[in-house]
């Protein structure tokens, strides 16, 4: 059965979300949570797969995005508060419990929605970005660095130099991506190299370079790269970010003490007992798990971890859509096998 993909808004005294939904009311709940700078949109192409296997697939515009609240204070961005809006999504949507899986600052949001609400999960899967359960912050992500790449000396702070840019010089940050905000969607959602291996990432270069893009104040006129966005997809990204500005993206990035103190507060000392998924990015050079220690923490702390190394740069789920979709699956059928049935449309294995 082919589900349409619909258009909903929560709205709270504290907050509103808006978000897409697709398919069967009553079937487990699927919450797909996004990252920087994207929208409910980057999902698009596993709302409609999965809600054909019988879940009832949710995509919310994350706090500070699209269609959803924008804050004008740093602290309002703080993983606190958007864990309290999933909590409200998921109640709205009629939902005790429900999967979740996010990418890039999506990822903190599940992994924190697995550390602090184990109760309203069925099991989590998060892309590119490992568990952290001291928090998701450049103290805690900088002595994981490879320094085979990023000499000391060199890059203090690794591919996490950009995080501290934000910290250091927050206005100038925005400022260029809000240029040309065409120009920037279309240099910075683009596939991976798999010559990029083994060589600093991009954003190792912000700080040194005074800048994101060389430092030039604005992002390079490049072509859309098709293979991570159509016309449309870039038109929706460009409208929205135009509209709301990049503040609110850029704010996630200006919580890290708080996020920090948030975290100290998980259940089970930070330990995750339910099914977890992680999909590795193969050409994902900033958030790099494969040859650098970053995914240990999150090897430790989660007692039933299923690993995928996905062929395919940061943003997977837009880059390798096959390959994200069939490890979900994998991951539904043999860890959560329960709460595919509890699907009143869903097979309880995939076809």
């Amino acid at each position: 059965m082919m589900f349409p993909v619909t258009e909903h808004v929560v709205r709270t005294e504290r907050h509103t979300t808006f978000y897409l939904s697709c398919g069967a009311s009553d079937a487990t709940p699927l919450i797909f949570v996004h990252g920087w700078p994207e929208l409910a949109i980057s999902w698009r192409h596993q709302l409609p797969v999965f809600a054909a296997l019988g879940f009832r697939c949710i995509a919310p515009d994350m706090r500070g995005y699209g269609r959803s609240s924008v804050y004008t204070r740093h602290e309002d961005y703080a993983l606190e508060h958007t864990v309290r809006d999933m909590i409200e999504l998921l109640n709205a949507a009629g939902g005790d419990k429900a999967v979740w899986i996010g990418h890039d600052w999506g990822s903190p949001v599940v992994w924190s929605l697995g550390s602090h609400h184990p109760e309203r999960c069925f099991g989590i899967a998060n892309l590119c970005v490992p568990y952290i359960p001291a928090g998701f912050a450049p103290v805690n992500v900088i002595p994981l660095v490879n320094r085979s790449i990023y000499p000391e000396a060199e890059f203090p702070a690794g591919q996490w130099e950009y995080q501290l840019f934000y910290q250091e010089s927050f206005d100038k940050a925005v400022s260029a991506f809000e240029a040309s905000v065409p120009c920037t969607v279309k240099a910075l959602f683009r596939k991976g190299n798999p010559a990029g291996r083994g060589q600093p990432s991009r954003t190792a270069l912000v700080r040194r370079e005074g800048g994101w893009f060389g430092g030039a104040g604005q992002a390079p006129s490049v072509p859309r790269d098709a293979d991570v966005l159509s016309e449309a997809d870039q038109s929706s990204y460009v409208a929205s970010l135009e509209r709301n500005g990049f503040f609110g993206p850029d704010a996630w990035y200006m919580n890290h003490t708080r996020n920090i103190a948030y975290a100290e507060h998980a259940t089970n000392h930070g330990r995750i007992s339910m099914p977890v998924l992680f999909l590795h990015g193969a050409y994902d050079y900033t958030c790099e798990t494969i040859d650098s220690r970053l995914a240990e923490p999150m090897r430790e702390y989660c007692a039933d971890l299923t690993e995928v190394v996905v062929q395919s740069g940061h943003w997977m789920a837009q880059e390798n859509p096959a390959a994200v979709n069939a490890a979900l699956a994998r991951f539904l059928a043999a860890k959560l096998p329960s709460a595919w049935r509890n699907g009143s449309a869903g097979p309880s294995t995939p076809g």
